[in-house]
């Protein structure tokens, strides 16, 4: 068995979850990928993973599937413990209110509330017994100001903000850090339709930020320089909402 440790990053195969696992491998971590449905796309991943010098194993389900959760992750966890917790996996249904059906207002809110509460309940075990641990839940600029059009996608990510500081009040006793990561505009295909020529106005930087930006803030909170740091909410968004 590897005595590198283990970082757990869910909706890593593309955008900011991937550019998270290629710099926790790069600073000395094993990773556990975690997609959906995009094959080709993880394993290309895997394969950078891999070539930064970690090992890196595939774990494809549905992180809002409590079936599928417990079905892939608990076998993994009989043996190993992540002692790093990245929740990114999340997406976006954009519409105003008005016109947002029930689907889409239950979909984003399961894949980002009932995927963190499932995958954390789950891994957190382990980081108790241990009594170390850091859990990062990716959040957004939505979730702190509030985004015309993103009632669903606001709620959700405000919600992860709420619980990031109440599982930190947990957990801190045990040593398990629970802190969030809000980004701006970030290069992804979420942003990638958006009119920029708009956009970038509003961002006193005067630009749009990189995926890379976003992992590097969660290297830092997954690091022992973060060690006296928990139930915090860090903005990665040019400074667009202070």
């Amino acid at each position: 068995m590897s005595s590198r440790k283990i970082a757990l990053v869910t909706g890593a195969s593309k955008g900011i979850g991937a550019a998270i696992a290629l710099t926790l491998a790069r600073d000395g971590f094993d990773i556990w990928l975690n997609y959906r449905s995009d094959h080709a796309a993880a394993a290309e991943v895997a394969r950078q993973v891999e070539a930064a010098g970690a090992s890196c194993r595939l774990v494809c389900c549905d992180v809002a599937d409590p079936a599928a959760v417990k079905e892939t992750l608990g076998p993994l966890l009989e043996n190993e413990s992540p002692e790093v917790l990245v929740n990114n996996a999340g997406h976006a249904k954009d519409t105003l209110m008005v016109w947002m059906g029930e689907d889409e207002w239950k979909d984003v809110l399961s894949v980002h509330l009932d995927g963190f509460f499932l995958v954390t309940k789950l891994v957190l075990v382990g980081m108790l017994k241990r009594r170390s641990g850091r859990v990062i839940n990716i959040a957004s600029t939505s979730g702190q100001s509030g985004v015309a059009g993103q009632v669903n996608y606001s709620a959700a990510k405000a919600g992860l903000i709420g619980a990031t500081k109440a599982l930190a009040l947990e957990t801190a006793k045990r040593k398990v850090l629970v802190n969030a990561v809000a980004p701006g505009f970030i290069e992804t295909d979420m942003v990638a339709a958006l009119p920029k020529e708009k956009i970038v106005p509003m961002i006193p930087l005067g630009r749009i930020g990189t995926p890379e930006e976003v992992a590097e803030v969660v290297s830092f909170l997954a690091s022992d320089k973060a060690s006296y740091i928990t139930g915090q909410v860090i903005a990665v968004n040019g400074g667009i909402y202070l």
